[in-house]
């Protein structure tokens, strides 16, 4: 019988003056619950995606609960039927989400939330403007129908693409939208330090959108990235058909896996031509490793 996982992406935004303190005592517990995943702790809070049994889970998110200000923490969860996850990794970070901006607090400076039951009425008004905020490997395979794909590499790039857009765009009203909420926080964030009022962003990202709309309703195309082994989930959260690679942390779709540039866990058509050939041994012998342990288990 295939094995049910509890996977949960989290995060929250509050004071944290001394993370450092929390990081030991948080990698403990979650370790001997046996709970895999990362997390990441930083002045502004915590970040992350964590998988396990439901009494790992449960436990975990009852100790995050306890930490200063996330008594109110919300979190997003599907399932897997394997642990998507090879280890637990508890980092100190700057920011929980790098946009280079460390001082912009999002506590009740960001946009306005819009229920996933709501989101398709605001993103099909005409004064709408509707702007992806994740890089652009992840928009390449789903996003919102008619939504700005901004280009970006990672997000520490938003904040110059908007200086660079925002005159053609600060007329309309703007909806954004991430995977699970984060992103949104900060870019919201930033437009309303910015003087741009009626901003709005996705509650719960695209994940709580798949969840709760029906397929036959929906506004989204493809699947969505997310940052584990499953590689993308579609609607329902059901686990999509992308797998990663290796060498560049891009998702292919299956008709990239018969590319003749393709060799698992070594390189695709996108990057082949950019790593060496000691590169590519290393991949390789990581490879060989990865299926050594699956196959212990």
């Amino acid at each position: 019988m295939p094995m049910s996982v509890i996977v949960a992406a989290l995060y929250r935004f509050t004071p944290f003056p001394d993370p450092a303190a929390l990081r030991a005592p948080l990698a403990r517990l979650a370790c001997g619950a046996g709970v895999k995943g990362t997390l990441l702790l930083a002045p502004e809070g915590i970040n992350g995606t964590i998988a396990g049994t439901r009494a790992g889970i449960d436990r975990v998110l009852a100790h995050i609960r306890g930490l200063p200000g996330c008594d109110g923490l919300d979190w997003k969860e599907s399932t897997a039927d394997r642990m998507p996850f090879g280890k637990l990794k508890v980092r100190l970070k700057r920011e929980i989400v790098t946009m280079g901006r460390p001082g912009l607090d999002p506590g009740g400076a960001a946009g306005t939330y819009v229920e996933p039951a709501d989101w398709n009425a605001l993103i099909s008004a005409p004064d709408v403007a509707v702007i992806d905020t994740r890089n652009a490997y992840e928009v390449a395979i789903g996003t919102f129908r008619g939504a700005i794909d901004p280009g970006t590499d990672s997000f520490g790039e938003f904040p110059a693409w908007w200086e660079a857009n925002r005159d053609r765009l600060s007329n309309r009203r703007i909806a954004m939208f991430c995977t699970g909420g984060i992103r949104c926080e900060k870019s919201t964030a930033l437009l309303r330090a910015e003087g741009i009022e009626e901003v709005f962003h996705l509650k719960g990202g695209i994940l709580k959108y798949l969840e709760e709309v029906p397929g036959d309703e929906s506004l989204w195309d493809g699947a969505c990235f997310v940052f584990d082994d499953r590689v993308s989930v579609t609607h329902g959260l059901a686990e999509g058909p992308h797998v990663l690679c290796h060498g560049c942390r891009r998702p292919l779709d299956p008709a990239d896996t018969v590319h003749p540039d393709y060799e698992r866990g070594v390189s695709c058509h996108r990057c082949a031509a950019a790593t060496t050939e000691a590169q590519k041994a290393g991949f390789r012998e990581r490879q060989r490793q990865r299926d050594l342990a699956a196959g212990r288990g």
